[in-house]
């Protein structure tokens, strides 16, 4: 699954971010919009990661998509 098809469909994959990432929550989730450098940024914020990790969080969960 391309970031293409996840962002136009946000909405449906917030659950699934949810399921990956507890510890966001749904006006973070609702605030990312689909834009992955949000998503990193939020990640990054809530979890105490290095941008290289969370981006790396970003692609495997982006992969697990089907």
């Amino acid at each position: 699954m391309n970031w293409e098809q996840i962002k136009g469909n946000w909405k449906q994959f917030t659950g699934h971010a949810k399921e990956r990432w507890g510890e966001l929550t749904e006006d973070e989730l609702t605030r990312v919009a689909g834009k992955r450098d949000a998503l990193v940024g939020k990640i990054q914020e809530r979890y105490g990661v290095a941008k290289e990790e969370a981006e790396r969080q970003v692609k495997d969960w982006e992969g697990s998509l089907r």
